[in-house]
C-alpha cells in the first residue's frame, strides 16, 4: 500500500528496539524502550509559505533521523507501524 503524507508531514519507520542490554541481559518486549530513531519513508509537499510557495525539506527520503520522544502519531499501514510527524519533530540526521 502506498502512502503519501500531506503538506509538511513525514512518514517515518521507527528502528527496531534493542533486545539486549550492553551487559548481555535479554529484555522482554514490555521492558524495551521505543527507539527515537527512524528512517524517512515518504515526504509531503512541504510547508505552505505566506507567499503561496512550498518550503523545501531539510531531510530526504532514506535519511536516518533522530526525533523527539513524543513526536508524531503512530499509524498502522498493513501490518507495519509507522510515525507521521512534522519536520519540526526531527532533531538530527545521522550520517
Amino acid at each position: 500500500m502506498k502512502t503519501k503524507p500531506i503538506g509538511e508531514k513525514l512518514l517515518v519507520k521507527r528502528l527496531e528496539a534493542k533486545g539486549k542490554t550492553a551487559g548481555g541481559i535479554v529484555l522482554p518486549e514490555t521492558a524495551k524502550e521505543k527507539p527515537k530513531e527512524g528512517k524517512i519513508i515518504a515526504l509531503g509537499d512541504g510547508k505552505l509559505l505566506d507567499n503561496g510557495k512550498r518550503a523545501k525539506f531539510q531531510v530526504k527520503k532514506g535519511d536516518r533521523v533522530v526525533f523527539s520522544s513524543y513526536a508524531g502519531t503512530e499509524v498502522m499501514i498493513g501490518t507495519e507501524e509507522y510515525l507521521l510527524m512534522s519536520e519540526d519533530d526531527i532533531l538530527a540526521v545521522i550520517e
